[in-house]
């Protein structure tokens, strides 16, 4: 859905952002990772014409975005910014109708969407006629949630959404937005230097450093076949957990025994053996999983994750 061929941006003689290529599929979310400064925020706003490319092209279902006036092009994407970006003048009603205003939505479905993200958003409607100087952290972000999605664009760029946020809030706003249903079938470019962010959060990782992409995957490939040292270097603190967030029990179900008739399941297979981890490192020494689509459930024990590791890494 949104092609970036050979994308290059210079500030005077500085080259931000270095030949850059990648594609994103329908419905995929691809996050842009890497420290401060190796150009992942340069890279989203060229994609939204907030800033103009040197060299390259940009192409959303084909079309070259330089075609398109950059206005047009921003009502047809949702953009959501570390720093919240709401309109201080505007209550939240106001904040999350100014795209659906632009495209001369009635009153009437206006107020009916604003109500709905409202509501899947866990925002109280007694918000409505607030102010975002009366909102707390969170609050602000949800809110610029829901304007980024008010108009239902097919894609939603984000820019560190939740890197003004304190843990709590943010692992709780995460988790919303992971099974927001808004989101399902959105093609999302999300910007973070948060690793554990990425590899909760992304179909595949492009990893950036000094401009350029150094390499793009899906999380495990970056772990397990590291094109350059840099990019081994770049996740070896948190290799483990990585490594166990990146593998679901449904990837290593066939190595799994049966558990007893009627056994209560803990987990569903869908989760990441870091989930069944946290279970077997507290009290339990055995957790059952089901599998969702027939029922059936297994045991699984702390050395059933360890050989599914093994096997993983020498597959």
């Amino acid at each position: 859905m949104i092609s970036v061929q050979n994308l290059t941006k210079y500030f005077g003689d500085k080259t931000v952002v270095d030949d850059v290529s990648f594609d994103v599929q329908q419905g995929e979310t691809l996050v842009l990772l890497g420290t401060s400064g190796s150009g992942k925020t340069t890279t989203l706003r060229m994609i939204n014409r907030l800033l103009e490319p040197s060299s390259g092209a940009i192409l959303i279902n084909n079309e070259n975005i330089l075609n398109k006036p950059p206005e047009m092009l921003r009502r047809s994407m949702g953009y959501v910014l570390q720093n919240y970006g709401l309109f201080p003048h505007y209550t939240v009603a106001e904040n999350i109708a100014v795209v659906p205003k632009l495209l001369k939505w009635s009153p009437e479905k206006i107020e009916e969407r604003i109500a709905e993200l409202l509501q899947k958003l866990q925002l109280p409607s007694e918000l409505l006629n607030a102010y975002p100087s009366q909102l707390s952290g969170g609050q602000k972000q949800r809110v610029g949630v829901a304007r980024a999605l008010a108009a239902d664009p097919p894609v939603l760029l984000m820019d560190e959404p939740f890197g003004a946020l304190d843990p709590i809030t943010r692992a709780d706003i995460k988790n919303q937005f992971l099974h927001l249903d808004e989101l399902k079938n959105k093609t999302i470019i999300f910007v973070t230097h948060d690793v554990q962010e990425a590899f909760e959060l992304g179909d595949r990782i492009c990893l950036m450093d000094h401009g350029k992409v150094v390499q793009a995957g899906k999380p495990l490939e970056l772990l397990l076949h590291p094109a350059s040292p840099f990019v081994k270097q770049f996740f070896d603190h948190q290799r483990l957990q990585l490594e166990l967030r990146s593998v679901a029990i449904d990837d290593v179900w066939d190595e799994l025994l049966a558990a007893d008739n009627g056994s209560n399941a803990d987990l569903n297979s869908d989760e990441n053996l870091w989930a069944a981890m946290e279970l077997l490192t507290g009290n339990a020494t055995v957790i059952h999983v089901k599998k969702m689509h027939t029922g059936e459930v297994k045991q699984l024990q702390l050395p059933d994750i360890q050989n599914a590791l093994i096997k993983i890494k020498y597959r």
